[in-house]
């Protein structure tokens, strides 16, 4: 399947071969189009929280390769017989909102009539073709920095079954409406070497995309990698998406940890919707970028490192 789906074009910089977050096209020596979609279904009740929460997972993928969004189309898949369609109108509120925050222009879209409520976009961005942030350019040396915590699989399915508490969702509902926008643009300005963002497979499953894509070994320090407070109690109450089993299942086979691939280890295989971004820098980069992302009040904490490949793709400690 993959072989179909490969392109000879030579304008075509970023394609499916790399399992990057979207692909790049040349049109010209300065000036190449980022093309993204993502749809997802509603991980909280009220319909604008959701749009804005899927319009920003969408836009993501268009920051993480360092590009700017410009034009957005929605995509909606709606129960017209089970819902008013004032749910509709305000899921493209949201989304809408998303946009405009992130400088985009909605220019249309498409809503088809379906059992299933789902909603997304389909994004275009703009990108220099020589300052591409690819996920398979990692170099042994460099510092991983996350620039949102994990845990919003977890919450959001508390959430679902209304097992989790006003401040708790509020929590993962503030970090997954934020755009990635900001750190797109410091990693850029830092001379970020890699990167992507950290959505359904969760952190092992794209930092595992990343140290194969660049025939390295990233190792993680557990202990510094971010969770929501909330989130150790509710994977005892077995509030676990099955999304995160799937992701564990899948990803064990490419993890060396000395600590096994128990509980402990669920946060770093719970799927996010619009997480936050994964950045592969130099070290001294690194330690600027930490150093401009808190004076500008954005989140930034340092979890890992890059290696000359060893063992395996991951390693734990």
């Amino acid at each position: 399947m993959s072989g179909l789906l490969q392109s000879d074009d030579p304008a075509l910089l970023v394609g499916a071969d790399t399992a990057d977050d979207a692909g790049v096209y040349r049109i010209d020596k300065r000036l190449a189009l980022v093309e993204t979609t993502d749809i997802i279904t509603p991980l909280v009740d009220d319909p604008f929280t959701f749009g804005r929460i899927a319009a920003a997972n969408a836009l993501s993928d268009v920051y993480a390769m360092g590009g700017k969004p410009v034009t957005a189309m929605n995509l909606a898949f709606f129960p017209a017989c089970a819902l008013p369609v004032e749910v509709l109108s305000q899921i493209l509120a949201g989304g809408l909102a998303a946009i405009r925050e992130a400088g985009a222009c909605l220019v249309g879209g498409h809503t088809v009539e379906d059992d299933e409520l789902k909603y997304g976009l389909a994004v275009t961005g703009l990108i220099d073709p020589g300052r591409i942030v690819r996920n398979s350019t990692a170099r042994p040396g460099d510092r991983l920095l996350l620039t949102k915590p994990l845990g919003t699989g977890i919450i959001a399915t508390a959430i679902k079954a209304d097992m989790v508490t006003t401040g708790v969702a509020g929590e993962a509902i503030r970090w997954m409406t934020m755009l990635n926008k900001d750190a797109a643009e410091l990693m850029l300005a830092c001379g970020a070497n890699s990167a992507t963002d950290v959505t359904g497979f969760g952190l092992i499953g794209h930092a595992c995309e990343m140290a194969v894509a660049a025939g390295v070994t990233i190792r993680l320090e557990l202990d510094r990698v971010p969770v929501m407070a909330a989130v150790a109690g509710l994977i005892g109450d077995g509030l676990v998406p099955a999304g995160c089993y799937r992701n564990r299942d899948h990803y064990a086979r490419f993890v060396t940890s000395g600590r096994g691939v128990g509980d402990e280890l669920l946060p770093l295989f719970d799927p996010q919707t619009s997480g936050g971004l994964l950045i592969s820098l130099p070290p001294a980069a690194a330690e600027l970028f930490q150093t401009r992302a808190a004076a500008m009040g954005l989140f930034a904490v340092s979890i890992g490192c890059v290696l000359a490949r060893r063992e395996a793709p991951l390693a734990i400690v």
